[in-house]
């Protein structure tokens, strides 16, 4: 414990060390709690643990807010646990997913950069505990995060109580990588005066009051590692086309070959398609997003990518090994920072950002639908996409164009729950093309989706009830009593082909 106290420099905070097991105790019925994590990285391990123990015995509810989804099975842990009232803004876990739909808890899908603005302004419950996994405490009264920020500066700056989650399997090199600035209260604050992806505005650690620091808990759980799968045919087909877009963008003169500050959403398909860059022309890119996954550090070794700003980092375990065994190499490249700055509109709209974000489905006029399956059972949540998607410089949608073995079209008449309206989309990206809806009238849309993007075996489909429906006029056309044809098929049949023995 001796070696461990030296995490804590500030000595009259070291009285108030405690086992998780007695930190939990302290949660009581009812109480909202803000726990550190965004994306698997950076959450708060220890307690919640510990408070899964205690409901196995105990009959108990809390609020459970967080940056984003959690690691260490948490999120599945709490919710079979059955202490969650209600939880938000995003989760990526199947069994919370399914007791989610199955209104076995309470779910809010947030835009990532609301929470906070919604928590200072009392809109949300108060935080009766924040929960932050941290390196260290600093002497001059700071905590220094971990791989992640996401609301912990908010959750620390509201809270009622603190309890510091101090793991010990962080480096201490990861101090110096934060960024900490909250904006002051709306009608009185001063433009963000974040003007460059590199600029830093804040403090390295996120201030607290030492009054508030109900105890502190020493762990060693690494993170998780992230769930992306490799990049297969598919995916570097979609990389090709979008890597065909923006050198049309190039070729024309809106970007140069520096491009524009990136964004990419999290997961496996925006993953695959920002590592298609590698063998790219593009050089002395920078990043400017919510998460940091494998192909950002790939695209740093390349010598691709010179500067990467964000909210998390979160990687395959093998990457994990060895951007943390090599933190050195990469620290003087990264910077990271609360969600509410790296989503903020007023960043995103300055910088003029290219967002890469994935959509379940999208329809032939460019509404994205990217967290309700068949438009009502919940998937993961909105996440940060619409933060970008309203006010990048080019909004993109990327997603292969069928699923489940062809038995899904992820293009369709009408999108059965809608995320982005078609105002907030500018280029939508599947492996059979790509379609650049800026500027054009639903009509062209229509046209240039079903033609681009359209996996053959449903292209006929749509081009039908396309067909149709311009005989109904209209600015928009659609045939409604056949709009979501495509889904109820599927709920009925299986498939959204018309025909079951169509698929070959």
């Amino acid at each position: 414990m001796v070696n461990n106290l030296e995490r804590i420099k500030d000595s009259s905070l070291h009285s108030l060390v405690v086992g998780a097991d007695e930190a939990a105790l302290w949660i009581q019925d009812g109480m909202t709690l803000g726990l550190s994590g965004f994306t698997r990285a950076g959450d708060a391990k220890a307690v919640p643990f510990a408070l899964v123990e205690r409901g196995k015995n105990e009959k108990f509810k809390v609020n459970i807010f967080t940056g984003a989804s959690l690691g260490s099975d948490l999120d599945k842990l709490l919710s079979e646990a059955g202490i969650i009232n209600k939880r938000l803004p995003f989760q990526a876990d199947a069994t919370m997913r399914k007791n989610i739909n199955n209104a076995n808890h309470l779910f809010v899908d947030q835009h990532l950069s609301h929470t906070a603005e919604m928590i200072r302004s009392s809109v949300l419950p108060s935080i009766d505990f924040a929960i932050v996994e941290a390196v260290s405490i600093t002497a001059d009264g700071m905590i220094i995060p971990t791989t992640s920020v996401g609301n912990s500066l908010t959750f620390v700056s509201q809270a009622k109580n603190i309890i510091v989650e101090i793991n010990m399997e962080h480096s201490e090199l990861l101090e110096g990588l934060h960024d900490l600035y909250e904006p002051a209260e709306q009608g009185k604050r001063e433009p963000i005066p974040l003007k460059k992806a590199e600029d830093r505005i804040g403090t390295i650690g996120i201030p607290f009051d030492s009054s508030k620091i109900k105890g502190i808990v020493f762990t060693n759980h690494k993170d998780s590692p992230s769930t992306i799968v490799p990049p297969d045919q598919e995916t570097q087909e979609m990389a090709n086309h979008l890597m065909e877009f923006l050198r049309e963008e190039v070729k024309v003169g809106r970007l140069t070959k520096k491009l524009a500050p990136i964004q990419a959403g999290i997961g496996s398909v925006a993953n695959a398609v920002l590592h298609g860059m590698i063998d790219s022309e593009f050089e002395n890119l920078q990043v400017y997003s919510e998460v940091l996954q494998d192909s950002v550090f790939e695209l740093m070794d390349a010598g691709k990518v010179n500067f990467a700003s964000a909210c998390s980092i979160t990687l395959s375990a093998e990457k994990m090994e060895q951007v943390y065994g090599n933190l050195e190499k990469y620290r003087n490249q990264l910077v990271l920072r609360p969600q509410e700055i790296t989503n903020h509109p007023e960043i995103i709209r300055r910088l003029g950002l290219i967002a890469i974000n994935t959509a379940l489905e999208f329809d032939i006029y460019g509404n994205v639908n990217s967290t309700h399956v068949s438009g009502t059972k919940m998937m993961n949540g909105i996440g940060g996409s619409g933060d970008f998607a309203r006010n990048a410089r080019i909004a993109i949608f990327v997603t292969k164009s069928t699923a489940k073995g062809g038995n899904i079209s992820s293009v369709v008449p009408f999108a059965s729950h809608v995320d982005h309206t078609e105002h907030d989309v500018d280029v939508v990206v599947t492996e059979q093309g790509y379609a650049d809806l800026r500027g054009l009238a639903p009509r062209e849309r229509a046209k240039l989706i079903i033609e681009n993007c359209v996996h053959p075996m449903y292209k006929e489909q749509l081009r039908n009830y396309y067909e149709e429906a311009l005989t109904r006029g209209g600015q928009t056309p659609h045939v409604l009593e056949k709009a979501l044809s495509f889904h109820t098929n599927l709920a009925e049949n299986g498939t959204m082909l018309e025909k079951v023995n169509s698929i070959v």
